[in-house]
């Protein structure tokens, strides 16, 4: 019986080694696919370190007078991650529940609801930017259209999640006193669902504090127009400024959420 059960494990440990090299070795081609399709120029990656100490030594020291000019572009940049969350959570609620399985009035509606949530999230926020950059123009509007539009998707995914995997038990105790639908869906489904909505709100917020520094880069309004001038004008010190301006922006974002979240869920 011994015998047995040891060459038994020594064709399975064969077999499990013979998968492994096989799976090692598939992402080595891989590897060395992708490096060869993307034609890297080597002298470039060889030298990136010396450009990197190079435009350092350029970004330094900061430019701390220029900080005036800074703070109303971070001003703006924080308005438009607030509303473009707040624009993006009333309008993903009812798209929520149209597509969870259990609020859904009707399958083709599921599906189209499905659809915008879909396109909302596969669509990255700088393309977002460039398409209402010409819709709106250069400028805030045009940043708080692409927010909105990207986390849309984000959280109406999420919370329509959260629909699915409620307690029916409660929903159907409330069902059973008489009551009409909308006081089932907001004393048996809401009061279930609504810390996964505060949560997920304060979550994108945070995230939009981040890229709402970045689609100003293709003209969205916010800190990215003022430092893609910078960069285009070569001012590196006024560069290295706006990039320890955008980090303690984002630091204290992410610490007013930690206490948001603490208090609120």
């Amino acid at each position: 019986m011994t015998e047995i059960t040891a060459t038994m494990w020594k064709r399975f440990s064969r077999k499990q080694s013979l998968e492994r090299f096989g799976i090692e070795f598939v992402l080595l081609m891989l590897f060395l696919w992708a490096t060869r399709s993307i034609d890297i120029y080597w002298p470039f990656v060889a030298d990136a370190p010396s450009q990197a100490a190079d435009l350092l030594n350029r970004m330094t020291p900061p430019n701390f007078t220029f900080l005036k000019d800074i703070v109303p572009s971070m001003i703006e940049t924080i308005n438009i991650a607030t509303l473009s969350t707040i624009f993006a959570v009333i309008l993903s609620f009812p798209l929520a529940v149209l597509n969870a399985r259990n609020t859904t009035p009707h399958y083709i509606v599921q599906m189209a609801a499905r659809f915008i949530i879909v396109t909302s999230r596969s669509v990255n926020e700088l393309v977002w930017g460039l398409i209402f950059v010409v819709f709106f123009g250069p400028g805030v509007v045009a940043g708080v259209a692409a927010l909105t539009m990207r986390s849309l998707g984000f959280m109406a995914k999420l919370v329509s999640e959260a629909i699915e995997e409620i307690d029916h038990g409660q929903v159907e105790a409330i069902r059973a006193t008489g009551a009409n639908g909308a006081k089932v869906f907001t004393y048996g489904v809401l009061p279930q669902i609504l810390p996964i909505i505060i949560g997920t709100s304060i979550f994108r917020w945070d995230i939009n504090i981040r890229q709402s520094s970045v689609i100003g880069l293709v003209g969205a309004g916010g800190i990215g127009i003022l430092l893609t001038s910078s960069m285009n004008l070569f001012r590196w010190q006024n560069v290295s400024m706006i990039l320890i301006s955008i980090f303690f922006v984002v630091l204290a974002g992410e610490y007013v959420s930690a206490i948001v979240r603490k208090k609120l869920i």
